[in-house]
């Protein structure tokens, strides 16, 4: 099992963002963190340079760095983007999930 993967998607909009900041980047790294009725929700934040103990996952062609911290609740996830009328967003398939609150801003494992 590949630690976490990307869509092509993902990996277009994670490039259209980070060529946006405007300076150099590592990645983007992703995390969790307490919130939401549920417990847990994702983090993505710019990554000026990579941590000692990220994990580095590397998917077309965009670097994605896992907080240590969060890589237990993202093994296996795949990150995606949608884009419809009503919203935009990445969207976290997370083998791990084994609840979702109402409003899809939180999860529990």
């Amino acid at each position: 099992m590949q630690y976490m993967t990307v869509t092509e998607a993902a990996a277009q909009r994670v490039k259209a963002l980070l060529d946006k900041r405007g300076k150099p980047s590592a990645g983007v790294r992703i995390g969790v963190r307490s919130a939401g009725c549920s417990g847990l929700s994702y983090t993505l934040e710019y990554a000026d340079e990579q941590g000692e103990h990220d994990e580095v996952v590397e998917d077309h062609g965009v670097t994605l760095l896992i907080d240590p911290k969060a890589s237990m609740f993202l093994l296996g996830t795949e990150m995606d983007y949608v884009e419809d009328k009503l919203q935009s967003g990445f969207v976290f398939n997370n083998p791990n999930e084994k609840g979702r609150c109402g409003c899809g801003e939180s999860f529990h494992i």
